[in-house]
């Protein structure tokens, strides 16, 4: 074997990098890391996830300051928002993070953290800017960033993506954002409830394009309350900037429309940052979409992996970090582990949130499954509406023999909930057991209960079972029952 500087190398120090690092590390692999950032953390801890999330619970907090007769609060206006300190607070919550993957803690680990642009000299060298470096194994784990559509005068404009919105020093009094994704939506709803004016474009005829439309309705019904206008089945012409701010002309409905406003955001889509990698010169596939990868995330050249949003898979950071396990038992242990997306969860941190594990009706339809829908509502659940939370419902998909398919929940902390069923499918515990769990009360986690409890009861009050218990037991059957004039009244 040819002596190399490092077992491994990786390529990026986002989720998917830093997870392969610190298991690769503490198994005693000497790995060095590689990150063209100033900082660790990549675009989820300082442009994406933990920004975001920290804007919306500040958009949340102040309408709700506003709404408090909601609550038997007293009506309060308060002051317009200070953005500054909004951006501040979102600054804080980074730093606390990244103490956790700061450089000096992968150095404790005994990972070799280094700067700089890389790109691929042959298959086990790599060159960043200090001179060429082996490896015996490299993880190409370089992210993804915005990418914008091709209209015209869009590339000549000072639009906004997610690497703008979260150091503003000033509130816009406008915001046109272009998408209905869960970012769009995300950053639209938590814009409008700080006090912005915001117009959301989309091509198709309606958001969320990858959940069910009665689902998507939820949210679109609760942004369009918090004040966010939609203009949905458009076509984008043109965009132009001047003085008085943005204007985007688009097409609906074979008409032309124009629109104006102080800022443009642009949330349509990701792009894989794979350029200036030379992964054409060490023979790497890779498409528009990303770097091509088995299901073991090996790339073509099988001592190559790639994980995280670069694949353009899963471009969650959760899939990043699930990704990286996947190539630790591959690449260190030498181990033939697949990666399986069955019961990957997602969500949207909208208000309400939506969440979804496994498939969806659109995704079951698609593959030709036969399924069955139940629905327990929030509005049945005693916590949701003690906290006045009770719009949205679980969706729960059965195959022909009762099995859950996917569970879709479109309510308050719709995000926690996923977590007992991710446990739940992961581990094949079957809904009797979920009916049977003592859930505390009240939570909103008993939907869950509920939900497992709805689908048993056809089966155990049924009269079948009613019949055979009068024959055994000679029971009396009902009580009381109301006359028709009283089921009228």
């Amino acid at each position: 074997m040819a002596d190399r500087d490092y077992d491994i190398g990786i390529l990026g120090g986002g989720a998917a990098g830093l997870t392969v690092a610190s298991g690769a590390a503490q198994l005693g692999v000497k790995v060095l890391l590689i990150e063209r950032e100033e900082k660790l953390g990549g675009d989820c801890l300082h442009y994406g996830c933990v920004p975001s999330k920290t804007l919306i619970k500040s958009a949340k907090v102040y309408h709700q300051m506003k709404n408090g007769q909601k609550w038997g609060l007293p009506g309060v206006n308060p002051p317009p928002v200070d953005m500054r300190s909004v951006s501040d607070r979102i600054r804080s919550v980074i730093d606390r993070i990244q103490e956790h993957d700061s450089e000096e803690r992968f150095c404790s680990l005994g990972v070799k953290v280094d700067y700089g642009e890389a790109s691929f000299v042959d298959e086990h060298t790599v060159d960043y800017g200090k001179g060429p470096v082996t490896a015996d194994r490299w993880v190409i784990a370089t992210g993804s960033s915005p990418s914008a559509p091709s209209v015209t005068g869009l590339d000549r404009v000072p639009y906004w993506t997610n690497k703008d919105i979260f150091s503003l020093q000033e509130l816009p009094a406008s915001l046109t954002v272009l998408g209905g994704g869960p970012i769009a939506c995300e950053m639209a709803q938590a814009f409008a409830r700080l006090g912005t004016y915001v117009t959301v474009i989309q091509r198709s005829d309606r958001i969320l394009t990858r959940e069910d439309a009665d689902m998507a309705a939820f949210v679109k019904g609760s942004m369009e309350r918090d004040g966010v206008r939609f203009e949905l089945g458009t076509s984008l012409k043109e965009v132009l900037h001047g003085d008085a701010g943005f204007e985007v002309v688009y097409e609906q409905g074979g008409d032309e429309f124009s629109l104006h406003s102080e800022r443009l955001l642009v949330a349509l889509g990701r792009r894989p940052n794979i350029g200036g990698l030379n992964l054409e010169k060490v023979g790497v596939e890779f498409d528009r979409k990303g770097v091509l990868v088995d299901d073991r995330m090996r790339t073509a050249v099988k001592h190559i992996y790639a994980a995280g949003d670069v694949t353009g898979r899963n471009q969650f950071t959760h899939a990043a970090g699930y990704e990286g396990g996947i190539v630790i038992s591959n690449a260190v242990f030498r181990l033939p582990r697949k990666a399986d997306y069955k019961w990957l969860p997602h969500c949207t941190y909208t208000d309400p949130e939506l969440a979804s594990v496994g498939m969806n009706e659109e995704r079951a339809k698609a593959a030709g499954i036969e399924y069955s829908v139940r629905r327990e509502w929030f509005s049945g659940n005693d916590r949701a509406l003690a906290e006045g939370e009770e719009e949205g419902c679980l969706k729960l998909l059965l195959d022909k023999k009762g099995r859950p398919v996917g569970v879709q929940i479109c309510g308050a902390h719709a995000g926690e909930l996923s977590g007992e069923w991710v446990a739940a499918l992961n581990g094949k515990v079957g809904l009797t057991d979920l009916a049977g769990a003592v859930h505390p009360y009240p939570t909103l986690t008993e939907i869950t209960k509920r939900i497992g409890g709805s689908v048993l009861s056809e089966k155990l009050f049924s009269d079948t079972v009613r019949k055979t218990l009068h024959f055994i037991f000679d029971y009396k059957g009902r009580a009381c029952a109301l006359d028709n004039q009283s089921k009228k009244e």
